[in-house]
């Protein structure tokens, strides 16, 4: 049985999980972006649930500007009311979907220390579902595959 996957609660502050949830969040985040650099966004696939994960989140958030994430907006107290009975909607349906997972907040850039934000695997989805149909992430496969075509 994997440590990630076993109860919380099991584990107070234990450093080592911590570092073994960073560390796993980061591999998720490396390999997400290199495919952003590799494939038409719009033909990504994340689940098998991606149409109902999208259609919800635009129902439950039609203004969310998913150009650049507000944290307010997602972690803030009246965001924490709205996006808690989304996420939970997902509880039985998406595996893992409460696993911390790193979001980019200006989809225009890679992630690095400044542009990264922990979120829900759930609350990934479904921005990056909407970056990847709404064209958000276009520039990043125009932007970033060119450099690492030319080795930088």
């Amino acid at each position: 049985m994997d440590i990630l996957s076993r109860p919380a609660e099991e584990f107070e502050n234990d450093q080592s999980l911590e570092a073994m949830w960073a560390i796993k969040a980061y591999e998720h985040a490396e390999v997400y972006f290199n495919i952003l650099c590799s494939v038409d966004p719009k033909l990504l696939r994340l689940t098998p649930h991606d149409d109902l994960i999208y259609r919800l989140f635009r129902e439950e958030f039609p203004k969310f500007d998913v150009n650049f994430i507000k944290e307010d907006e997602l972690k803030g107290e009246e965001a924490k009311e709205k996006w808690r009975p989304f996420c939970e909607r997902f509880k039985d349906i998406i595996e893992d979907y409460s696993f911390g997972t790193l979001l980019r907040i200006d989809a225009s850039k890679e992630y690095d220390e400044n542009n990264s934000i922990l979120v829900t695997r759930i609350q990934f989805y479904a921005i990056e579902l909407a970056r990847n149909r709404e064209r958000v992430n276009d520039i990043i496969r125009n932007k970033f595959n060119v450099r690492k075509e030319k080795g930088g």
